[in-house]
């Protein structure tokens, strides 16, 4: 029977805790790196139940699933509904019951779910009712929740918004299984300090980490930086378990690893694959009980110890543990592309896609990214020449159709260009817009008569300067490209056609699509460039100001051409109105359009040079 005591509170040494441990026994740890589906209660249940089975047969004696897992994450406004709440805790019940009647009890399952404050008086303690959502994890053993913990850092900044929902944990929870204190903490609890030095205090000998940590470049680096240091301030290892999988505009990697005290990496998991990480690890023995300070608090912290089971585990033969290689820059952005566009088709019930194939870079890049996600037969494109279109243009978009397979029809347009002009007599922008408005209509009919999900093409250079056409180019539900910079299309497609042919396939992406200049050709010889300065000088610019939120003064400071700064930037405001009407893509940096930079539409605000 699992009982609660408390751990004692932080030794004047802070190695004290470390060194008092005694025996050293080993404990077989899975990560299970699974993808949720938001509000699937049952089906993310049935996860659990099926990953469980399987660490059961392979011995494993603690299991964790990632943050929220039962409710998927983030769930956003969902959190607020009282039904909801309710769902998730009896969900929870239900899973406890179902683990024991596979004759999976004796198995130790660490997962989160959404959980509401029940005592009032903490909750007056954070000034919000009783009854209030909490980002919450339960352990299960023996057919019953053992033991509750919740996320005591809200993280209130990016694509996060968690004030809004939850209520945080005043607890660290310690839960003792097989001889060895497991202190478990949640995803932004390992970014904060205190979590972790509460751990040292509590004489934890595992931290344990749930997380739903998005995916942007170059993140897998700083989260293993970040372990270490945390695992140092501990002075015991630590396990991070992380989420995998698309929810609409996020990603989320996996990467979920294992680091010792002193640094070492003792394993860790593919990047965007599913899967359970199995590590033996030989951990110090838990302080008897009768150590323990009743009253044992660190900071703000009250430290909570459970007995799951007290007995040392027997030794296993060593787990296949490893470390898994890591994708290269290129390889990681364009692996997560692949897996947002696979999880929202899926998750959302289509089962293919429709796009136009103009010729393009962009256009070239999206269709094999849907290949990849989706297989050949489930995308279907649209070649929809018009009279400006090149005959290099129609010939790429047939040849990269014919290199990866997919289904694509040419649909001209010229007649129902012609019948716009005939009937409203227009010049200019007005008149080049109707074939990117009529092409964005044809691709709507198509997936109105036949159910397919259209993906817009276009790319963040072209959204953050407003240079797409409202209701042509940027019509769909989906856009893989929302967040990858002209620069990186060029890159990811190199990258693609490299990769292909190091694996002896065709290079998917024809040579001159990669080459060519790019061009909308809605007008005789016309080039982006006509428009707009090179994106190679324009990506540098959009990243000090998007993603750094540089003034113009600072960047006229860092060397760009002030004439450029200041057109530049106008572009940029002025094209709010059209971001707004975008459809969602998958994040891939630190600032996408979306979910991080949130800025009003109507605003006279204008950037200036301030002495």
């Amino acid at each position: 029977m699992p009982t609660r005591s408390a751990s004692p509170a932080c030794p004047a040494d802070g190695d004290a805790a470390v060194t008092t441990l005694e025996a050293v026994p080993q404990l077989r740890l899975g990560l299970a790196q699974v993808d949720a589906t938001v509000g699937d209660l049952v089906g993310n249940a049935e996860l659990v139940r099926r990953w469980a089975r399987h660490a059961a047969e392979r011995g494993v004696h603690l299991l964790a699933f990632p943050e929220m897992h039962l409710t998927g994450y983030p769930i956003e406004d969902l959190a607020l509904r009282e039904s909801f709440i309710a769902a998730s805790q009896a969900a929870l019940s239900d899973l406890a019951v179902q683990l024991a009647e596979d004759g999976l009890g004796g198995l130790a399952v660490v997962v989160g779910y959404l959980d509401r404050l029940d005592d009032a008086e903490d909750g007056e303690a954070v000034g919000r009712p009783r009854g209030s959502p909490q980002n919450a994890f339960a352990v299960v053993h023996g057919g019953r929740v053992v033991a509750r913990g919740a996320k005591h850092h809200l993280p209130n900044y990016g694509v996060f918004d968690e004030y809004r929902y939850f209520v945080p944990g005043d607890t660290l929870e310690v839960v003792q299984v097989g001889g060895v204190d497991v202190a478990v903490v949640v995803c932004e609890d390992l970014w904060q300090d205190g979590p972790a030095a509460a751990a040292r205090a509590a004489g934890a000998g595992l931290l344990l980490v749930v997380n739903g940590s998005p995916f942007e470049r170059a993140k897998d680096d700083a989260r293993l930086a970040l372990c270490r240091r945390r695992a140092a301030e501990a002075g015991c290892t630590l396990a991070y378990v992380n989420m995998v999988g698309g929810q609409d505009e996020l990603v989320f990697d996996g990467d979920s690893l294992v680091v010792g005290h002193d640094g070492d990496v003792l394993a860790r998991a593919g990047q965007f694959e599913e899967g359970c990480l199995l590590v033996d690890l030989d951990l110090p023995s838990a302080l008897r009980a009768a150590d323990r300070d009743a009253s044992a608090t660190y900071g703000d912290l009250r430290i909570e110890h459970t007995t799951v089971t007290a007995e040392p585990v027997s030794a296993h033969e060593p787990a296949p543990a490893g470390v898994a290689a890591r994708l290269n820059d290129e390889g990681e952005v364009y692996a997560a592309l692949v897996t947002g566009l696979r999880d929202y088709v899926r998750k959302n019930g289509f089962t293919s896609v429709l796009l136009g194939l103009s010729g393009g870079i962009d256009s070239a890049l999206t269709a094999v990214v849907a290949v990849d996600a989706l297989g050949a037969e489930h995308v279907h494109a649209v070649s929809m020449p018009s009279e400006y279109s090149s005959q290099h243009s129609r010939d790429d978009a047939a040849e990269l159709a014919r290199r990866t397979g997919l289904r694509c029809r040419v649909v001209p347009i010229e007649a129902m260009v012609r019948s716009f002009h005939g009937e409203l007599k227009l010049t200019g922008v007005a008149a080049e817009n109707v074939q990117s408005r009529v092409r964005g209509t044809t691709l709507m009919a198509l997936s109105n008569e036949e159910g397919h999900l259209v993906l817009a093409t276009g790319n963040k250079s072209e959204l953050a300067v407003g240079y797409s056409t409202m209701y042509g180019d940027s019509v769909g539900g989906f856009a893989p490209l929302k967040d990858v910079p002209k620069t990186w299309v060029w890159r990811l497609a190199r990258w693609r056609n490299g990769a292909a042919e190091q694996r002896g396939e065709t290079a998917p992406i024809p040579q001159r699509t990669l080459t060519k200049p790019p061009s909308a050709e809605l007008s005789p010889g016309q080039l982006d460039t006509d428009t707009l300065p090179p994106y190679e000088v324009l990506d540098e610019l959009l990243d000090s100001y998007v993603e750094q939120d540089r003034g113009v003064g600072e960047l006229i400071a860092a060397g760009f051409d002030p004439e450029l700064v200041e057109r530049t930037v106008r572009m940029v405001d002025r094209a709010e109105h059209k971001r707004r009407q975008y459809p969602p893509g998958p994040k891939i940096s630190a600032r996408n359009f979306g979910r991080d930079r949130r800025l009003p539409i109507t605003s006279r605000w204008q950037e200036q040079v301030f002495p």
